[in-house]
């Protein structure tokens, strides 16, 4: 039978491949031995053999080039057409057609060297030439696009056909936008359930260019502009991160920002629909004003031309009133600023008396690697340090939980039971973590509706900042703990390997502290005070997501958190300022030989790095990042003792 299907889609029908003019290629029905799902595959072949019986039967008709037998009747050029235009475009469709008939080629000669392989292999291997086809809402652009002619009887029935296609795509519309329900089961809205695939591939040649640090290309920085760090689809919000545009399905006289603001007011309506466990509290997001809208929907439906300017208008009164209920329910009811300065207070180290205290009760729990009992030990230790410094708020306290991520943990707790709690970047799961520092997160418990802009993405992001403010305060600690042995042994008499000790020290406190003051004061509160501001600003919910989503991207950027040469310079800054405490701590007396090796080592790392530092604050000479980097120099060399020094400190 597979000949005779190889000959049927070359167009030479028979017995068991019927030709019929009206429905073309089709399989028979008198052959029992065919089961349903073979037939249904046939008959998607048969479609493919019809289009190119039908098309070469056009390219004879008007060109005289035969590719079929005489049982097709073949129909004389009775209108009359002719001309070398239209033989040179019957010559290219011939052309385009060459592909189809070298592949059945290519199938007969793999079936006279293998006679056991299947239809489904003929049905993959023609997948590739079936005919594109148009689906959904590329009907609507496929229509528009040819009504936009300039003869007026075609023009008026395509603007017919396109009212009457127009009719569904505002039932979906009002499904959508006014229940938050997707009708849309063969695909065809520009709505869709699930992520974005994704934009194009930006230009390799712009990510790849120098901006003048050493490992620092356009695309890293394209990242801190940006903000991409974190965007596994398994950590996207359920409520409001589930539905996405289905670009190839928007018709383009529907431009994207539109298309984006369907897109919010479904999805709003949709969380609404679905988590809404206080009606009497939240009420109607739409403000009982969904029969208007839906009336003004219809009303666009029976208009005979569609209207870009009343359809953008709908919508954005409809955008409108979401995004104002939006903001009346998270502002005003919801206490979005309270719950911003407790996101300030916990993750952005607010109350640096909780971890100070903290640091000084779970220094000894998490110096070494973390193990099953560690996430409990440390929460302890979280709680005596809230009660030592009087934060006792019954209400605050359950909603908080230090984790921990380490090697063993059950699969349960790594996936995130714990509403926010996700496992730390620096850490792969695979991984031992070499101490519970680096395996250290926090999670929060965040209410509705304040989830929709507290996602668990969002509530990484802060962990990643949480992590990295808390290692500087750490060793910003110990360099203060060390201090304090200075001062304990400063009446004895000391030696030369004394003074260059303590001179490290006197430099790295410089340094460190320098740093936690442009991170507390020069990023943190400064964008936490425009961040309220812009709240207070506005009544658009959506003004407030960006507001915030701006906010954590300047964070990210200005801790230089996603600049990874500034970042990596810190991390190794920190680590031997970590190394000379401990070697500090546990030599007590004067250094023997081996602390005074150990201590020339640290003394040449931390020159090295601190050189490496001042030649990157001071050497950017990009615009984009230059005063962010400028102003951690600033704080640096205020006294110009950094410059003087040759930008090496330590030595």
């Amino acid at each position: 039978m597979i000949h005779e299907l190889l000959l049927a889609l070359s167009g030479y029908p028979g017995t068991i491949f019927t030709w019929n003019k009206r429905t073309g290629l089709q399989v028979s029905q008198d052959l029992p031995f065919l089961h349903p799902s073979e037939t249904s595959v046939l008959n998607r072949l048969c479609k493919l053999g019809s289009d190119y019986i039908r098309f070469t039967e056009f390219i004879e008709q008007h060109t005289g080039h035969v590719h079929q037998q005489e049982h097709h009747s073949i129909q004389t050029n009775q209108a009359g057409l002719n001309g070398v235009y239209l033989r040179a475009f019957c010559t290219g469709l011939d052309s385009m057609l060459q592909p189809y008939r070298q592949a059945l080629l290519d199938l007969e000669q793999e079936f006279l060297g293998d006679p056991h392989l299947s239809i489904s292999h003929v049905n993959y291997m023609l997948d590739q030439v079936m005919p594109l086809t148009i689906h959904g809402c590329q009907i609507l652009e496929t229509v528009y696009k040819h009504s936009c002619g300039g003869l007026p009887p075609v023009r008026m029935a395509l603007e017919k056909i396109l009212a009457v296609c127009h009719g569904v795509m505002y039932k979906q519309l009002a499904a959508w936008m006014l229940h938050g329900l997707l009708l849309d089961q063969s695909e065809e809205f520009y709505v869709k359930q699930g992520p974005s695939a994704g934009g194009a591939a930006a230009n390799q040649e712009e990510d790849e260019e120098d901006l003048g640090i050493g490992g620092l290309s356009g695309k890293q920085l394209k990242e801190l502009q940006d903000l991409r760090l974190i965007e596994e689809e398994n950590m996207l919000a359920p409520s409001l991160q589930q539905f996405s545009l289905r670009a190839e399905m928007l018709p383009s006289y529907v431009p994207i920002r539109v298309a984006e603001k369907i897109l919010f007011v479904g999805e709003s309506v949709q969380m609404f629909e679905n988590h809404n466990h206080s009606p009497s509290r939240a009420g109607s997001i739409l403000k009982h004003q969904e029969d208007m809208f839906a009336t003004e929907l219809h009303r666009l439906k029976q208009q005979p031309l569609f209207s870009l300017v009343d359809f953008e208008n709908l919508i954005d009164g409809i955008r409108s009133t979401v995004a104002e209920h939006l903001w009346t329910l998270m502002v005003e009811e919801s206490d979005l600023l309270g719950q911003l300065k407790i996101i300030k207070d916990f993750y952005l180290l607010g109350r640096g008396e909780l971890y100070q205290v903290f640091i000084d009760h779970a220094q000894h729990m998490l110096k070494t690697p973390p193990t099953a009992v560690t996430e409990h030990d440390v929460n302890v230790a979280f709680q005596q340090a809230a009660h030592k410094v009087l934060l006792d708020d019954d209400n605050l306290l359950p909603l908080l939980h230090l984790t921990i991520d380490y090697q063993g943990k059950e699969s349960k707790d790594a996936t995130g039971t714990r509403e926010g709690a996700t496992p730390p970047q620096e850490s792969s799961p695979r991984e031992v973590p070499p101490t519970g520092w680096a395996a250290l997160g926090l999670a929060y418990k965040v209410q509705w509706p304040l989830h929709i802009l507290f996602t668990p993405a969002v509530l990484e992001k802060y962990n990643v900042i949480f992590r990295y403010l808390l290692s500087v305060r750490r060793v910003q600690s110990e360099l203060q703990h060390c201090w304090a042995l200075q001062m304990q042994r400063k009446h004895l008499k000391s030696n030369q390997t004394d003074a260059v000790k303590w001179r490290l020290r006197n430099h790295m406190a410089f340094l460190v502290d320098n740093l936690q003051y442009y991170l507390q004061v020069d990023v943190l509160e400064s964008q936490f005070s425009q961040l309220l501001q812009q709240i207070n600003s506005t009544r658009d919910f959506e003004s407030i997501r960006l507001a915030h989503d701006h906010f954590l991207s300047n964070l990210l950027a200005q801790s230089f958190i996603l600049l990874k040469p500034v970042f990596h310079c810190l991390n190794e800054i920190l680590e031997l300022c970590h190394n000379f405490c401990s070697l500090v701590s546990q030599n007590v007396a004067p250094l023997d030989e081996r602390g005074t090796a150990q201590l020339d080592i640290l003394v040449k790392g931390f020159s090295r790095q601190s050189f490496l530092l001042f030649k990157i604050l001071s050497g950017v000479r990009n615009h984009q990042i230059n005063s962010d980097l400028a102003q951690l120099l600033l704080r640096l060399d205020y006294n110009k003792y950094y410059t003087q020094s040759g930008g090496t400190l330590g030595r």
